[in-house]
């Protein structure tokens, strides 16, 4: 049972960690006003969800394959296989409008969230089980 216990702890502990990666590549993109289509935890092969809602034009949702997450931004050419959306042209809205140094942000968003976890996390353990030093 124990076995169990701990391999939904890592399933948990895992999830959150993919939520906010993803978070940040989503409110990097929302800061520059480019449209983000889908928000997703696990993957939605085939369309198929576990859960989904739209809230102000995105939808949010939980796919049935549990190997990470994504979000889908408009106009971005290399995960988008949306050949008709690409085939028009760039949209102010569109990830592929934006200046580079915009697009550079929104694909390094997650890894910065990825940093400030790692070092939130550092810093509790630190606090949690770090060494008093008093000098003398």
């Amino acid at each position: 049972m124990s076995v169990l216990i701990m391999a939904g702890q890592l399933l948990l502990g895992l999830s959150i960690l993919v939520i906010l990666h993803e978070f940040g590549h989503f409110i990097a993109a929302r800061a520059f006003g480019i449209k983000v289509e889908k928000f997703y935890l696990f993957f939605d092969a085939w369309n198929f969800s576990l859960f989904k809602f739209n809230y102000k034009g995105v939808e949010y949702g939980i796919g049935w394959l549990p190997l990470g997450g994504y979000v889908k931004i408009a106009g971005m050419i290399d995960e988008s296989m949306d050949t008709e959306q690409m085939a028009g042209p760039p949209q102010p809205w569109e990830f592929r409008s934006k200046p580079a140094w915009q697009r550079l942000i929104v694909m390094l968003g997650g890894i910065i969230v990825n940093i400030i976890v790692g070092i939130f996390i550092f810093w509790m353990l630190t606090l949690n089980y770090g060494e008093t030093y008093t000098p003398i």
